[in-house]
């Protein structure tokens, strides 16, 4: 039945030409604000705007999507609609329509019940009706919840209407427990107690299933994105050997700049099994090259260490500078502590002398530990340097000659 219900075709309505006689011009605003939903107008005009049903993503079809799920009922995610205030009373009012007059329940009934609400559901079904309402009464009465693309009147008291967005469904479920009288009659079939609720369509269903799938291909390309983004970079492919490529390699390897990216293409050549009898001549020879920057290196390494030396010499005497300093700022404090100075001082002048004074000794005791530090460790130095069996020294000597050895070996 639903079926044939969510097939209708639209059905078009000019809300230009809609003139109600409404008494009392508030009364669906009132009833429009009790669901946290901003009036707009009556004549021709949407209640609210459509940013208040903001679509949202349902992770909770992690089998259909395989993105992780998460509580899909969270209000403001487009299935459930945020909850009305619970300190602000809900007061129903009586709404004036151009057929029709609908009257709130009793407010101390407690509110209508309804089934739990179908993913994407925008079909409802209103029960109750009267049994002269027309299906032209019944689309003046909820179009005022949105736009409706389908109304299925049953020969008896109820119908099924499909909305054009979830959030209509909101509003049409709150005329639920509304009694409708047709005109001013008083005809027991010209009246009837309405009970809205959700319908579940299959159409409504297809629709929000789709839309769940798009929406995960777009969070499954966003998160691919981000991967990709915070990857690595991979290391650049290694060209397979050929004799132009190996005679273009062992020129990089006699350029400095470029020795590193080369040893890495000679290593992995090697390890592929390029070498055999034809190509040995050209692998030696840049094997060869490889052993040429053995000196390089060492040199590169000697110039840091003088470097390091400077640096060492320069912060001892820069160290000793500041150490002189501390002196005389320490002596200044001990000769300020002295009885013919110190008597003219008040007692909070007295205090913060002597505070100045402890502190600055603190400081000046320190760096005179560290410079008398450095000055043993430069002591312990020559004092190996002088030392012939010194093993370290002997160390440093074989590295220097195997250097010299390797580079000259051909």
């Amino acid at each position: 039945f639903l079926a044939a219900a969510d097939g209708l075709g639209s059905i078009a309505i000019d809300t230009t030409q809609l003139n109600m006689s409404v008494t009392d011009p508030t009364a669906w605003a009132t009833a429009m604000n009790n669901l946290g939903m901003v009036p707009v107008g009556l004549a021709g005009q949407q209640l609210v705007t459509d940013s208040i049903c903001v679509p949202g993503f349902d992770p909770s079809l992690s089998m259909m999507t395989g993105i992780t799920p998460i509580n899909p009922m969270i209000p403001g995610m487009g299935l459930v609609p945020p909850p009305p205030p619970t300190d602000v009373p809900v007061v129903k009012e009586i709404i004036h329509c151009k057929s029709c007059t609908l009257f709130p329940p009793n407010p101390n009934l407690p509110p209508p019940s309804t089934r739990e609400r179908p993913p994407g559901c925008k079909t409802v079904f209103v029960g109750g009706l009267p049994e002269n309402a027309t299906e032209e009464i019944i689309q003046e009465v909820f179009e005022q919840c949105g736009d409706i693309t389908a109304i299925r009147k049953s020969k008896k008291n109820f119908c099924h209407i499909r909305f054009a967005e979830e959030f209509m469904v909101d509003k049409a479920i709150y005329l639920s427990g509304y009694r409708m009288r047709l005109g001013s009659s008083t005809d027991k079939k010209d009246s009837g107690r309405l009970h809205v609720d959700f319908a579940q369509a299959r159409d409504d269903f297809y629709e929000w299933e789709c839309k769940q799938r798009m929406l995960a291909r777009e969070e499954r390309h966003r998160r691919k994105m981000e991967e990709d983004r915070l990857r690595p970079p991979s290391p650049p492919a290694i060209m397979h050997y050929s004799e132009h490529e190996a005679a273009l390699l062992a020129e990089k390897l006699k350029d400095d700049s470029k020795f590193s990216e080369a040893i890495t293409v000679l290593l992995t050549w090697i390890e592929r099994g390029e070498v055999n009898r034809r190509s040995a001549n050209q692998f030696y020879s840049m094997v060869q090259s490889a052993n040429s920057h053995v000196r390089r290196l060492m040199n590169e390494k000697a110039a840091h260490e003088q470097e390091m030396e400077q640096a060492k010499e320069s912060f001892k005497n820069a160290l000793t500078g500041i150490l002189t300093q501390f002196e005389q700022i320490v002596a200044v404090f001990n000769a300020s502590t002295r009885q013919k100075a110190w008597d003219h001082f008040s007692k909070a002048q007295r205090k913060n002398i002597d505070i100045w004074r402890k502190h600055s000794e603190e400081l000046r005791n320190a760096h005179s530990e560290q410079l008398m530090g450095i000055r043993r460790e430069e002591e312990m130095e020559m004092s190996d340097d002088d030392s012939g069996d010194n093993p370290s020294k002997k160390l440093r000597v074989d590295d220097s000659g195997k250097a010299k050895t390797l580079y000259n070996v051909k």
